[in-house]
């Protein structure tokens, strides 16, 4: 654990993590439930710092049915999902509190939202600067390089030099699609 950031309070099984158990993640991502052979078996519930969890039934470290609850209190549900889409573009605490006011728009689900630092985009799980391609978490404290995650780099060279080739991805995603920290002037369309 210690080489890991990560902390394990319950049972062992000949030297194994087994039985009642909290994990938690050097992300301070929380599992409580139940450990089978090192991995997660059972129920089990991830707590995300974001305030979401996910509860799940686990087998040998793989899900085998679990439902999302976001930090405001909104489920995901995969066939039925109909959350800011094409049709509802609604934020949920829209859809749970009301619109605002002609004039007075909602940027976020988070209102108001978070300030974004000058230069930066805010990614969901933190604020991506495109220059150092660095992700922080809200509290400034380092979270990844963007397109590599820190299990990567602990894993093997080759997985780590295939990874290398898509390093653009998540970055290429941050700047098409995340709120950024500054305003542009965009002027009108005209129709064609």
């Amino acid at each position: 654990m210690e080489y890991t950031g990560s902390q394990y309070i319950g049972e062992y099984v000949d030297g194994r993590m087994e039985g009642k158990a909290e994990y938690i993640l050097p992300t301070e991502t929380r599992y409580v439930g139940e450990m089978k052979d090192g991995m997660f078996h059972g129920q089990g519930t991830l707590y995300f710092p974001s305030g979401s969890q996910f509860d799940a039934v686990w087998e040998n470290g793989l899900v085998v049915k679990g439902e999302y609850t976001f930090s405001d209190g909104l489920q995901y549900d995969a066939e039925f999902w109909h959350y800011c889409d094409s049709y509802d573009r609604r934020f949920y605490t829209e859809i749970c509190h009301g619109l605002k006011p002609a004039g007075i728009s909602q940027l976020t689900n988070m209102d108001p939202p978070r300030k974004i630092p000058k230069g930066c985009y805010d990614c969901g799980d933190g604020f991506y600067d495109p220059v150092t391609r660095i992700v922080k978490d809200y509290k400034n404290r380092f979270l990844r390089n963007a397109g590599v995650t820190t299990e990567e780099v602990a894993a093997a060279l080759i997985r780590i030099a295939w990874r290398l080739q898509n390093y653009d991805d998540e970055h290429e995603w941050i700047i098409r699609t995340c709120r950024k920290g500054w305003d542009e002037i965009v002027g009108h369309s005209l129709r064609p």
